[in-house]
């Protein structure tokens, strides 16, 4: 894959927006409607801030207005942090922000595996095991059940404490989910399992991709190559 990660990066989220829109190529934030946004849930706002401009999405154009207002005069970093719209907004809800990650075949730095690692099918009960083992709330900022790639285990004593694969998403990117058993943390099964799933996503010509919130998870990114270039940020508006 030679595609380099920023372009194809700015040309999978303008394509998730679901309507005409693009960043700005000096800094900024483009403000559009759309009721099928996929930077957010239905009904919400959607922000992506991708090197130093944005894109920004509404369901309506009464909303799109008071985002364009409450924007206007923010910084672009300022446009994904929680705390910046609640003072320029009458903000609800808030999910993320989350890091976005991306590394081409040049930049990733695959780990040597200190476990064996196997393949299993994504729906595999072995998997489903590991995600009740986590919890709910570790499970669902992971998304294993949502993988279309194979899962990329360790097992110990019969068990899977550590998988890791993808989701095919647009403009061939493959959205990684990394989940390791609280018991397994700290031994470095996370980047050996991640680093599996990277190589299976690079050789199949996909951009690997890795949005996180936890610092945790962003370390594990940064050390097998991945280069932070922005932010997703989803909010839902008070009602008048």
């Amino acid at each position: 894959m030679t595609t380099r990660p920023a372009p194809a990066a700015r040309e999978l989220w303008e394509d998730l927006a679901r309507v005409p829109v693009s960043f700005p190529p000096q800094g900024g934030v483009n403000v559009v409607v759309s009721a099928e946004s996929g930077l957010c849930p239905p009904g919400w706002v959607g922000v992506v801030a991708l090197e130093g401009s944005a894109i920004a999405t509404a369901p309506t154009e009464r909303v799109a207005e008071r985002l364009r207002a409450a924007l206007a005069d923010l910084p672009v970093e300022a446009v994904v942090d929680a705390a910046s719209l609640h003072d320029a907004l009458p903000v609800a809800r808030v999910l993320g922000p989350a890091s976005l990650s991306y590394v081409s075949p040049q930049g990733f730095r695959p780990v040597a595996a200190a476990s064996d690692v196997a393949h299993l099918p994504g729906d595999h009960p072995a998997v489903r095991g590991l995600e009740r083992v986590a919890g709910h709330e570790d499970a669902v900022e992971a998304a294993l059940d949502e993988i279309t790639s194979p899962a990329c285990v360790v097992r110990e004593h019969g068990e899977v404490v550590a998988a890791a694969g993808y989701r095919i998403w647009p403009r061939r990117t493959a959205h990684l989910s990394v989940l390791t058993a609280p018991a397994a943390r700290g031994r470095g099964l996370a980047r050996t399992v991640a680093s599996a799933a990277v190589a299976h996503a690079l050789a199949a010509g996909l951009l690997p991709q890795w949005r996180a919130r936890p610092r945790a998870s962003r370390r594990v990114a940064a050390t097998l190559g991945f280069e932070e270039l922005g932010a997703q940020l989803s909010v839902e508006l008070a009602q008048d």
